[in-house]
């Protein structure tokens, strides 16, 4: 086993294999303005994550537009009315303008369906867990499409 591994390791790193979150195009994530629109967490927690800085001293004039939205539907109710099942919808529409021209746009939507819990308390903290892994999905996909 301890083989494979070795073997595994020599040929990704001879192979040139960079992880994309170590990405050379660090200068992509630096605009003169950064406009946040909609779910302050959402942005907050996209713009830390992702590592986006704000810096009026570039040359060219960039400016990000972050505009995001959490829905929470409730998608089955039993007999009684009573509701069963939720789905849980984060939408987030990054646009990138450069000296006045958008260069990319793009809508990123993820979501996750789920039954009702018991507890009010229980569901709300699961809803709040739901809500950080469709965040740090559309992360991921926020950062391929930034270094494309």
């Amino acid at each position: 086993m301890k083989r494979i591994t070795y073997i595994l390791l020599i040929f990704l790193i001879s192979c040139g294999y960079q992880p994309i979150y170590l990405s050379e195009k660090k200068e992509n994530l630096t605009f003169n303005e950064i406009e946040l629109k909609g779910d302050k967490e959402i942005n907050d927690k996209i713009i830390n994550l992702i590592g986006i800085k704000k810096n009026n001293n570039s040359s060219t004039q960039k400016k990000l537009d972050l505009n995001s939205f959490l829905n929470i539907i409730e998608t089955s109710k039993n007999s009684k009315g009573e509701v069963t099942s939720y789905k849980s919808v984060v939408t987030v529409n990054l646009s990138i303008e450069q000296d006045g021209q958008i260069i990319k746009k793009k809508r990123f939507i993820q979501d996750f369906s789920y039954n009702k819990r018991d507890n009010k308390f229980d569901l709300v903290e699961y809803q709040n867990e739901i809500k950080k892994n469709i965040i740090n999905k559309i992360i991921d996909e926020i950062i391929v499409y930034i270094n494309l």
